[in-house]
């Protein structure tokens, strides 16, 4: 039984806490929280026996395998750091680092203590996501892939406002890139390895964050679109376009509608089901890991190479955040 605890109160750790009731291989202990009182209060709600204000505590607390970290992404790095070098496992929300160097520092200290590291890039390892692996075949010779997730951001309004939430403020490694911009670059080295080279551009808001962008990217035989934006919506699918036909993908962060257009105008329906939330593919691979000892599994080699591409596409667009100083830029 993997005993674990989780760093974060939001409403994905709720997720994920939901996903955990319905897997044998995890008993949930405690929750984290810089206020004793909501750590307290979290804790009891979910049923975890244990509560923290104090991150050297719970990394040091012998009855804690494991940690799920879902706080800003500027926390990601010193936290699981000083998780990983306690001996716990770590499943780090998605951008799993605020850049490239973090990451090769923590999947070394990973690798120095003999625990898993891995980032919870939910739509990956859901089932639509093996249903488009299973099927690219038919497409024939692909030649171009196009991702894009532009959602209007409740916080934008905020924004417009003068209140700079979490979400736009580039102290937190934020904004649409890191937000969800990261949603669309997983996937597609996941699908087609590191392109040989990017292009990228966006629209920077007042306070130095991109509210919105664009990333092109090349590859041997074939090219690459990604559209991300927290200032506007979309209303078309993402697709991947073959010389035999183009399969079309209803939500890349969430794939559960996917159907093939033939070139000869023919369709096939590959999946149809309602939209779902649910994290418990992403924590049965963690757990799987943790429990064969893979420190050095498939997924973060998918990780490394989407931090490579995000620092390239932020120093193109010129987007900079305080972890960065003495790192990269």
């Amino acid at each position: 039984m993997i005993r674990f605890a989780t760093i974060g109160t939001n409403f994905i750790t709720e997720w994920f806490l939901e996903a955990a009731k319905r897997c044998d291989a995890v008993e949930y202990l405690g929750a984290y929280s810089r206020s004793a009182e909501k750590a307290r209060r979290f804790a009891n709600a979910h049923g975890a026996p244990l509560a923290f204000d104090d991150l050297e505590e719970l990394a040091a607390h012998p009855d804690i395998d494991a940690v799920y970290i879902a706080s800003p992404n500027s926390f990601h790095y010193p936290q699981a750091a000083r998780m990983l070098r306690h001996g716990k496992h770590v499943l780090c929300e998605k951008t799993i680092t605020a850049n490239y160097p973090e990451l090769t520092e923590l999947i070394a200290v990973a690798k120095e203590h003999h625990v898993v590291l891995m980032e919870a890039m939910r739509s990956v390892h859901t089932r639509g996501f093996a249903v488009l692996q299973n099927n690219l075949h038919k497409l024939g010779t692909i030649r171009r892939a196009t991702f894009q997730y532009c959602q209007y951001s409740s916080r934008y309004d905020n924004y417009k406002k003068g209140i700079i939430e979490n979400a736009f403020d580039p102290h937190y490694a934020n904004g649409a890139l890191m937000d969800i911009g990261v949603y669309c670059v997983h996937p597609l080295v996941k699908l087609f390895g590191m392109p040989l080279s990017i292009h990228a551009d966006a629209l920077i808001l007042q306070n130095g964050i991109d509210g919105a962008g664009t990333i092109l990217a090349k590859y041997p035989e074939m090219q690459a679109e990604l559209l991300y934006s927290k200032i506007t919506n979309s209303a078309l699918p993402s697709q991947i376009q073959g010389e035999n036909g183009s399969l079309l993908i209803e939500e890349i962060p969430n794939p559960h509608k996917l159907t093939i257009v033939y070139r000869d105008g023919t369709t096939e329906a590959l999946l149809n089901e309602p939209e779902a939330r649910d994290l418990l593919s992403e924590l049965n691979v963690w757990a799987a890991c943790i429990q064969s000892g893979k420190i050095l599994h498939p997924n973060l080699a998918c990780s490394e190479m989407e931090l490579r591409i995000l620092d390239e596409a932020r120093k193109q667009q010129g987007i900079h955040f305080p972890s960065d100083e003495g790192r990269i830029f």
